[in-house]
């Protein structure tokens, strides 16, 4: 990924890689890169286009202001964002990207701040990889994400979660609160497997379904009916939303019921 190009530098701009291009060949995962500096973005975008047929370069940009208006960024399902775009907070453009684009949004990083890295998930970030990782390492970082997890070292999730509950003891009481009438629709059962998930960070998903006495198909079909009614969208945004509400603790005394 440092080596001097030796062929030009992919187009960027509304209609770039658009016209004539059929996004999702194959179950291919689309991705969109917005990486301002020249060298890195020639590397990624070889990087995304060897990986064929498993993933397909849609787009780039190299400013914030051509993301947000490039129209292959609304058919990717994964952005990998660079957040220094041209001496702009790439993180900035994450709340509008959130409301544009359904795909999931991956931070592409050289910096070691971790209050950036913190305040990029905090604002829709599914994960944040260093620029100094291996090639193999960003790929399964951007197949992890576009499967629904979060790509986030521990020390990154335990600040996040940290930073969302530390105003109020978990066992505190709560008042009434919008979110009250979405909680009293989950079943015992649904308080469950949030509650064993919430002590489960970092499991993988058929060892939290080993836990419940379920199959992982039995867990999956689960917890998308959770995460349509709490309102949430995979597991990190379920982690913090049990966190914040109380939900932890639920009965988990009950496996295989």
């Amino acid at each position: 990924m440092n080596a001097a190009p030796s062929t030009p530098l992919p187009a960027s701009g509304s209609a770039a890689r658009v016209a004539g291009a059929t996004f999702g060949q194959g179950g291919s995962i689309r991705v969109f890169i917005a990486e301002d500096h020249a060298i890195t973005l020639w590397g990624l975008s070889r990087l995304i286009e060897a990986s064929a047929p498993r993933m397909q370069l849609v787009g780039t940009a190299r400013s914030r202001t051509e993301l947000l208006n490039h129209d292959a960024a609304a058919l990717a399902d994964v952005i990998l964002l660079d957040l220094d775009l041209g001496g702009e907070d790439g993180a900035t453009a994450l709340a509008v990207l959130r409301q544009r684009c359904p795909g999931r949004v991956l931070v592409l990083t050289g910096a070691s701040d971790m209050a950036l890295h913190r305040a990029a998930v905090l604002q829709g970030a599914r994960g944040v990889v260093h620029k100094s990782e291996p090639a193999e390492t960003i790929l399964r970082a951007i197949e992890k994400v576009h499967a629904g997890e979060v790509w986030l070292n521990r020390a990154l999730l335990g600040q996040v979660l940290g930073q969302l509950t530390e105003s109020e003891p978990a066992d505190a009481p709560r008042p009434a609160d919008p979110e009250a009438k979405r909680i009293a629709s989950l079943t015992a059962r649904e308080r469950q497997i949030v509650a064993t998930l919430v002590h489960s960070t970092g499991s993988k998903q058929f060892a939290v379904a080993q836990e419940l006495g379920m199959s992982e198909h039995t867990l999956r079909n689960h917890l998308t009916t959770i995460y349509s009614k709490l309102g949430v969208r995979g597991r990190l945004e379920l982690h913090v939303y049990a966190t914040a509400h109380g939900l932890g603790a639920a009965g988990r005394e009950a496996p295989g019921a």
